[in-house]
């Protein structure tokens, strides 16, 4: 829901950056640095070392962001596109995993907020798969490699939810009963949509 503001944010910023690297740091290479960072922040939430965990989450999403900068600079490939999209689904698998290394009362609200963040997954990649298909396309997150549906719980959102919990660890538990809420919603809102937009386009056909 957050996505497209912070995109409007940060985009320039990120642009400035990449037009001074230099090219042999190419798009993948951050990709790659990125996800490692993710996983540090992983070991860092499950030894309870919040404040490093912390760090590295914000320079994995400053990676993030600034693979997709160095990409629009050089050549799009597909092989960023995948890299970008696994490198951030499987640390949003990780993280609360980390939570129930660090303690094993968290196991049940992370189970739930890991359906959730499953379900909003198949969801997303289902809809982008079919919009290949038949070549639609958006740029309102910004120039994808693949389709992205817009949903209420979107990656700004999901960074705000780890960041309080990386801050306050004794309210994880509500916290992500609460974020696995929102993300069911956004989930029925994404299957509403995509089965709107499918039928659509079944009757133009």
């Amino acid at each position: 829901m957050l996505d497209p503001l912070m995109r409007r944010l940060i985009d320039p910023p990120l642009k400035g950056v990449a037009s001074i690297l230099p090219r042999q740091l190419s798009a993948n290479r951050i990709t790659i640095g990125g996800f490692i960072l993710g996983v540090c922040c992983f070991v860092a939430i499950a030894i309870g070392s919040m404040t490093a965990a912390l760090v590295f989450l914000l320079l994995n999403r400053l990676a993030d962001g600034l693979d997709g900068a160095v990409a629009r600079r050089d050549t799009p490939s597909e092989l960023g596109g995948y890299l970008d999209i696994v490198a951030d689904f499987v640390l949003w698998g990780l993280l609360p995993l980390g939570f129930i290394i660090l303690d094993s009362g968290n196991a049940v609200a992370a189970a739930v907020l890991l359906s959730a963040f499953s379900m909003s997954m198949t969801v997303f990649l289902a809809f982008a798969i079919m919009a290949e298909k038949r070549g639609l396309e958006t740029d309102t997150q910004g120039r994808k490699s693949f389709f992205y549906m817009a949903g209420l719980a979107e990656g700004t959102e999901t960074i705000v939810f780890f960041v309080v919990v990386m801050i306050w660890p004794g309210f994880f538990i509500p916290a992500a009963f609460i974020y696995a809420a929102i993300v069911y919603l956004s989930v029925i809102g994404r299957v509403a949509t995509s089965y709107t937009a499918l039928q659509n386009l079944k009757t133009d056909a």
